[in-house]
C-alpha cells in the first residue's frame, strides 16, 4: 500500500485518531488496487501450484520428502524474512516492496520452468519464500490501511477475487499442461508476477513527489516496529494460537495429489475449495463477523474435518472416491476462508496503524515456523506407505479441534488505546 499518499498510508495517523474527511471515498481505490494485484497474481501462482507436487512427483520423480522439504524450506524462507520485511513495509510503502516481491517471484517462476533437479527446486522455493515475505504484508496492508468500516467488505472483496480467480488458474494451467508442458506453465506465471509487479508500480507512480524517497532512519524504525511487536504478549498468545491455521490450509497442496489422484481430480478439489472460500465471505463481512471468537474455530474445526474426510479416500476416480473428495474441497474452502477472515480482521482491528506490517509479519512468521516443521514430516509419513499416509492424515485431522480450543479467547486490546471497529 502506498506510504504518505493521502489516502492509503498505513501509518499516516496515529491510533484511535478518527480518519480523515473523505476517507470512505479514497478506500475505494485501494481497495481496487488491492484486488487487481490479487487478481493477476493469483492467476500466475495457483495455475502453477496447483499442479507443482505432480510435477515433481511424477515427471522429475523426486521423493515425496524431498517434495515437503522444498516446500517447507520455503516456508522457512518467507517465515524468517516477514518481521524485519513486514516492519520496512510500514516505513517505505508497499509500492516499492509489493514490485520487488514480484521480481523476486519472476525469478522463481523462471526458475521452476527450467529445473530437472533438487537443485534448481530449492533455489526457486527459497525466491518464492523471499517474495511471498514481501507481497504477503505488502498487499494485505493496502486492505487493512482502509477505514473499519469498509475494511470488512475489502477484504471480503480481496479474497473472493482471489478465489474466483484460483477456480480458473488450475483449469488454465491444465490446459496449458496439456498442450506446451510444465515448462511454458511455469513462464507464463512468470509473466503473471511482471503485470502485477507492473501494477504496484503504477500505484508508485501515482504518489506526491518525494514519497518513494527512503526516510531518514529507516532502519531504525524497522527494528522499533519488529520490536514493538515482540515485546506484546497478548498478540504472540494469538500468533501462536493460530499458527497451525496456515499448515492446515496449505497441506491440501501436498496431501491430495499424494494420494493417487491425479491433475484432473486435483483440479477439481481446488476449484472446489476456492468456490466455498468465496461463498463464506459475504457472511464473513455482515457484521464484522470475522471478528468474533467461535468464527476462527469453525474454520479450524472445519480443516480438520476435511483431512478426516480425505483420510479414506484411494484416488481411483470411482464415485464414492470423487464424492469424498468434493466433500473434503468443500470443508477446506469454507474452514479456509472462516480462517483467513478471522485472523486478518483481528490483526487489522487490533494493530496500531503505523505498525500493521510489522504485526502481519509477525504473525506469518510463527505460522510459517509450523509449515516448515509439518511440511516435510507429512511427506516423509506418506514415502513409508499406507501406514504413514493415514497418521500423517489423521494427524492434521486433531490438529484442527486442537487449534480450535487454543483460540477461544478474541484478541482485544486493552486500555484507552484500544482500536474497535
Amino acid at each position: 500500500m502506498p506510504s504518505g499518499g493521502p489516502a492509503v498510508s498505513v501509518a499516516s495517523r496515529p491510533a484511535g485518531t478518527p480518519p480523515p474527511a473523505g476517507r470512505d471515498a479514497a478506500d475505494r481505490p485501494a481497495i481496487a488496487v488491492g484486488v487487481g494485484v490479487q487478481v493477476v497474481s493469483a492467476l500466475g501462482y495457483y495455475a502453477v501450484m496447483g499442479h507443482l507436487v505432480a510435477h515433481l512427483r511424477h515427471d522429475v520423480g523426486l521423493l515425496a520428502g524431498t517434495i515437503g522439504l522444498a516446500l517447507g524450506t520455503r516456508f522457512l524462507v518467507q517465515s524468517a524474512l516477514q518481521p524485519p520485511l513486514g516492519a520496512l513495509i510500514d516505513v517505505l510503502g508497499a509500492p516499492r516492496t509489493g514490485a520487488l516481491a514480484c521480481a523476486l517471484r519472476v525469478a522463481s517462476f523462471a526458475l521452476l520452468a527450467t529445473t530437472d533437479g533438487r537443485l534448481g527446486l530449492f533455489g526457486a522455493a527459497c525466491l518464492l519464500g523471499a517474495g511471498g515475505a514481501l507481497f504477503v504484508p505488502a498487499v494485505q496492508a493496502i486492505i487493512a490501511g482502509t477505514s473499519p468500516a469498509r475494511r470488512p467488505a475489502g477484504f471480503a472483496a480481496y479474497l473472493i477475487s482471489g478465489q474466483v480467480t484460483a477456480i480458473v488458474a488450475p483449469l488454465v494451467g491444465l490446459a496449458v499442461l496439456r498442450d506446451g508442458g510444465f515448462g511454458p506453465l511455469a513462464a507464463g506465471g512468470a509473466g503473471c508476477w511482471a503485470i502485477a509487479g507492473c501494477l504496484f508500480l503504477y500505484v508508485g507512480g501515482r504518489r506526491r513527489p518525494g514519497a518513494d524517497r527512503v526516510p531518514a532512519g529507516a532502519r531504525t524504525a524497522t527494528f522499533r516496529g519488529m520490536a514493538t511487536v515482540v515485546r506484546d504478549r497478548a498478540f504472540l498468545r494469538f500468533a501462536g494460537a493460530t499458527a497451525a491455521s496456515i499448515l492446515l490450509a496449505g497441506e491440501t497442496t501436498t496431501v491430495v495429489p499424494l494420494k493417487g489422484f491425479g491433475s484432473n481430480w486435483t483440479t477439481v478439489f481446488f476449484c472446489v475449495a476456492a468456490a466455498a472460500t468465496a461463498a463464506v465471505q459475504p457472511w464473513c463481512a455482515a457484521g464484522s463477523r470475522a471478528d468474533r471468537p467461535r468464527v476462527l474455530q469453525t474454520g479450524l474445526l472445519l480443516m480438520g474435518a476435511c483431512y478426516l474426510a480425505l483420510l479414506p479416500l484411494e484416488g481411483n476416480g470411482d464415485v464414492p472416491q470423487v464424492s469424498g473428495l468434493v466433500a473434503a474441497a468443500a470443508l477446506a474452502g469454507a474452514g479456509q476462508g472462516l480462517m483467513q477472515s478471522s485472523v486478518f480482521q483481528s490483526i487489522a482491528r487490533y494493530a496500531p496503524p503505523e505498525r500493521i506490517g510489522a504485526y502481519l509479519g509477525v504473525s506469518s512468521f510463527v505460522s510459517g515456523m509450523v509449515v516448515f516443521a509439518g511440511d516435510p514430516a507429512v511427506g516423509s509419513l506418506f514415502d513409508t506407505g499406507p501406514a504413514g499416509a493415514a497418521t500423517a492424515l489423521a494427524a492434521l485431522a486433531v490438529l484442527g479441534p486442537l487449534s480450535a480450543a487454543a483460540c477461544a479467547q478474541p484478541l482485544i486490546r486493552g486500555g484507552p488505546a484500544e482500536i474497535t471497529n
